[in-house]
């Protein structure tokens, strides 16, 4: 009975801590993408509204291609408009 009370009280917890992490990381993956998109624009004179694709990023991301760690998709969107996920929540403050 113990345990089962236990295990009642922990799982909502476990879970909530899991979603909130996969938050914050696709958070930081958008930030990433951002501060890509910045530095592309710069090195590039490009204006707001200018279109980049992933493949021109990819220079400037150390690393894979970030992923939602939720199975989420990101939108880079154009210069000066922030990258998006399509899972709610998962948003630049």
């Amino acid at each position: 009975l113990i345990i089962g009370l236990l295990a009642a009280i922990a799982i909502p917890s476990f879970t909530r801590a899991r979603t909130r992490a996969r938050i914050s990381a696709c958070i930081n993956n958008l930030r990433q993408i951002d501060s890509a998109k910045e530095q592309w624009a710069m090195e590039n004179n490009a204006n707001d509204g200018a279109n980049v694709t992933n493949t021109a990023l990819q220079p400037y991301i150390k690393g894979n291609w970030p992923t939602c760690p939720a199975g989420g998709a990101y939108t880079i969107g154009a210069i000066g408009t922030n990258p998006t996920c399509n899972i709610a929540n998962h948003v630049l403050p």
